[in-house]
This record gives C-alpha cells, structure tokens and sequence, in this order.
C-alpha cells in the first residue's frame, strides 16, 4: 500500500467506506439497495469520494412528465370527455340532463364539453348535446387518453403530437405534473480501482470524535484518529434568522431612533377620514375610486372615536376651507369619512398623531414603517401590498432645509452616498420634493418617494394652528431590492425557502 493510498483510506467516513464495496456496479441504485443507505446519504458518500479522486461523478436533471392527482384518477376512470361520450351514445341529453347524469363537476363538464366540441365531435342542436362522428371514430382513444396511457415520459424526447397532448392536458387542473429527476451517473478511476482492492477495516478502529467521556478516562490515548478531510464540500447548514424583509425594516427603526425619532403604530385598516379626509384629499378624489383602493364592507362612527371638533375641522376645510385657503368648496360627507380601507399609506398615522399631540411640548418627531395597500396590477414593480417609511417633524421653527438634512441623513445611514431632490406635487405638501438615490452599478438615479411640508389645510384642523410639519413617506421596498439585488418586486413575498435561506444578511452602518 502506498503512502497516498494509506492516508485516503484513514480519510475515509464510515458511509462511504460502506458504500466502497458496491462501487464496481456503477450503478447508483444498486448501491443504494446493497449499502442499506438512503438515497440523499449514499449521494453525500459519493460526492465525499469524487472529491478524493476516487471516482468521477456525473449529476445531470431531466425533467419527467407524469400524472398529477386528476391524471391518476381519470387514467383508471375516464377522461371527463369520455364519461360525458359514453352518456350522449346512449342518447341525446340537453345540458342540464348531461351534467346531471354524468356526475361530472361543473368545471369537469365545461371542460369536457370544450374538449369535444374543439374535435368537432358533439355539435349543440336546441340545447341537446348530439354526436357528430361515427361510432367507430368516438371509440378510437384520443391523443390526451393514449398520452396518459404512456406516461411518465422524459419531456426532451417527447414527440410533436404528445406536445400536442401535453399543452392541451396543462390547461386543466392536476392532470399533468413535470417534475426535475436528477440523473447519477459515476465511473470509478484507477486510484478507486486501487483503493477497493485494499483492506478497509483497519480505518474501522480510527476514532471519529473526541467525547467527554473518552477524555475523563483517558480511553483515546494510543488510538488514532480519523484524518480530517478539509477539501470536500460538506452540507450547508442554514440557521435560523428573520425574514430579510424584517431584518431591512429593523434596521430602519434603529436609523430613526437613533436620530431621536419615536415610533407610530396603527392598524392596517383606517377609516377613510385618517387615510383621506385629514390629509385634504376630496372626497371626489380619483385616488378614492375602487379601482385604486381595497374598501371594506363595513364603515364606523367617527363620533365614537374621533374628537368632532376635529371633525368640524377637516369639513371646514373641505367645504370653506381655513385662512388664505377657499378648500374644495363642496358638501362634505361624513358617510363618505366613515369607509373603511386597507391604509394606502403610512401618512394616516402622521394625520392622526397631529391630532393627539400636545403642542406645548414641542418640537415632536415620529416615524413609521409599515405595510400599505394599493388596487395595483400585478407586475415586476407593483404589487397590491408594500412597505413604506414615514416620518414627521412638529417643529414651529422648522424650515424646509431642516427637511433635507433629516432625509440626506436617514438615506445615507440606509447605505446611499448620492442623494439628489427634485421639485414636485403632492396634494398635502407645499412644496414638495422627490427623493432620488444614485445606483453606481447601473449609473441611474433612483426614485425612492416624496416628502415635504404639510399644507395648512392639514395641520390646522388637526393642530388648531398652522405649525410647521416636514413630512415625508418614501416606498421602502425599493431600496430592499436594491440591496438584495432583487429584480422582481413579487420574489420579496413569494416566501421560497431556497431563497430565503440563501438571502445575505442586511449588514448597513
């Protein structure tokens, strides 16, 4: 035995000295079958002994076409439109009378009707279903019964009319599975060829770990152990963390604290008067229309847990609007504040911590980060849910510099080193700014929000006075993309174990 053969038998584990004898099959599942191991433990072995040279492995995937759930159950009953064949041979049955006696689901039923009638096998006469192919056709199977008859099959090999089938089966529900089957395929070299030969049981009596108990009685002394293999890839172990979504909004919560912010809380459902009322948004506002927004059925009393002199204000300003303002100059209805909704924005709980605060301890400074919903179209940058920084200052000596210094601040501390504002809208504010971040990997500025100074038809009827109130609420979830290179705003919810597992840690600061 040479020396090179000697120190890889005292590096071998026990798997995969238990899989050694096995090895001249070259064939995976036979070593599983002989070695009594199970298949994830026998694949582990094997890749131990490829690092070591001693065999070549080869992991490939194909991907095979199998029943699903509906497939296994229609592979021994019947495709839906062939128990609905079988009923209209016997006679001709209306709709109703069909779907009854075939026992079919509805959605079974239409599916079964659709597929016949694109084979142009049944036609539709005065509500009856009829035959339109002889007997001899109708009994010859279809393409979808004679592919369900061959599966499973590999899909790389499949021929264009079993595509045909396939596509058309893919359509319904649990017919048809694809799944990825990992190929093993291995070759043993001359070093394997050399080390098989060897006898394996002298690295049966090396020692694998040190106990506590071998070093109380001493029982490890004048044994050897098990050379440690520091080459092969071993299991990557995942531990416990938060979600990254939590860890980024965290992280958020320490940047503001730390600026002597306090934190905001609220529900996930305001009444519309928080989310649209207090901020001056008209009630004939389209933001307010379905369309944008998730109402509930169900409304409250703003009585019951609102001040009404705060709810004489807002209408004031509505319909009269305050001092150097003429407001929207309609009849506000107080039916229309009572709605409730999902919240549209963090800024209903700035609206209602106005309300609350106590003017003679002034300044004051808040922030929020939380959950909003938007009536969005699905897409790779817009969701029905996501997360939004808020933040307000009560301060009657602040300015709009103060403003930019908070957000440069808050935004730098958040990892961005180039921060730009560009004049904007906003209903509530005056004046108002856009908050762009540079990106030095793709060279383009970034929109991250809107900030700026809360318009007296806000803070004065929920203030009593018109004090200055900087104001901002940028979307969050941007940025978090940005940091995890996230290219798709639905993977930051889509809950994949695999990436969440995988996901780095938020490390900012």
């Amino acid at each position: 035995m040479t020396q090179n053969n000697k120190e890889i038998i005292e590096s071998l584990s026990p798997i995969e000295r238990k899989i050694m004898p096995y090895l001249k099959e070259q064939n995976f599942d036979l070593v599983i079958k002989h070695s009594g191991e199970d298949r994830v433990t026998a694949l582990r072995a094997l890749e131990f002994l490829n690092s070591k040279g001693i065999i070549n492995l080869h992991i490939s995937k194909k991907k095979i076409v199998d029943l699903g759930t509906n497939g296994i159950f229609y592979k021994k009953k019947g495709l839906p439109e062939r128990q609905l064949l079988h009923l209209i041979e016997k006679k001709s049955c209306s709709l109703e009378e069909a779907q009854k006696e075939s026992k079919l689901s509805q959605n079974e039923f239409r599916a079964a009707l659709g597929a016949l009638k694109k084979k142009a096998m049944i036609e539709l006469k005065n509500g009856k279903i009829m035959l339109n192919s002889p007997k001899n056709e109708i009994a010859k199977k279809t393409l979808e019964e004679t592919f369900i008859d061959e599966l499973p099959l590999d899909y790389n090999q499949l021929k264009p009319e079993q595509l045909f089938a396939l596509n058309n089966l893919r359509e319904r529900k649990e017919i048809i599975e694809i799944r990825e089957e990992q190929i093993i395929k291995y070759e043993v070299t001359e070093l394997g060829k050399q080390i098989i030969k060897e006898d394996l049981s002298s690295a049966e009596s090396l020692i694998e770990e040190l106990t506590p108990e071998m070093i109380k009685i001493g029982s490890w002394k004048g044994k050897k152990f098990r050379r440690y293999d520091v080459i092969s890839q071993v299991p990557r172990i995942y531990g416990g963390k938060r979600h990254f979504v939590s860890q980024a909004t965290d992280y958020a919560r320490k940047v503001w604290t730390e600026m002597g912010f306090k934190e905001m809380s609220g529900e996930l459902i305001m009444s519309s008067f928080w989310n649209f009322d207090a901020l001056f948004t008209a009630q004939d506002h389209p933001v307010r229309e379905m369309q944008d927004t998730f109402f509930l059925n169900k409304n409250i009393n703003l009585n019951k847990d609102i001040d009404v002199k705060v709810i004489n204000n807002v209408k004031q300003a509505h319909e009269k609007g305050i001092v150097g303002s003429k407001g929207w100059q309609y009849k506000w209805d107080e039916k229309t504040a009572e709605k409730l909704v999902l919240r549209t924005h963090t800024t209903c709980l700035s609206a209602r911590t106005l309300s609350k605060a106590d003017k003679n301890k002034l300044p004051q400074k808040y922030f929020a980060v939380g959950k909003c919903f938007r009536n969005e179209t699905l897409d790779w940058k817009h969701g029905f849910e996501f997360n939004q920084t808020e933040g307000i200052v009560i301060d009657e000596n602040a300015n709009f510099a103060h403003l930019l210094g908070y957000l440069q601040e808050f935004f730098k501390k958040m990892g961005f080193e180039k921060i730009r504002f560009r004049p904007s809208y906003f209903p509530y504010t005056e004046p108002s700014v856009e908050i762009d971040v540079y990106h030095p990997e793709k060279k383009i500025w970034l929109e991250l929000g809107g900030a700026g100074i809360f318009r007296p038809e806000v803070t004065t009827p929920l203030l009593g006075k018109a004090i200055p109130v900087l104001a901002w609420g940028p979307g969050f979830d941007r940025m978090l993309m940005d940091y995890y290179e996230i290219k798709d705003l639905r993977d930051m919810y889509k809950n994949d174990i695999k990436q969440l597992r995988q996901m780095k840690l938020w490390i900012k600061g």
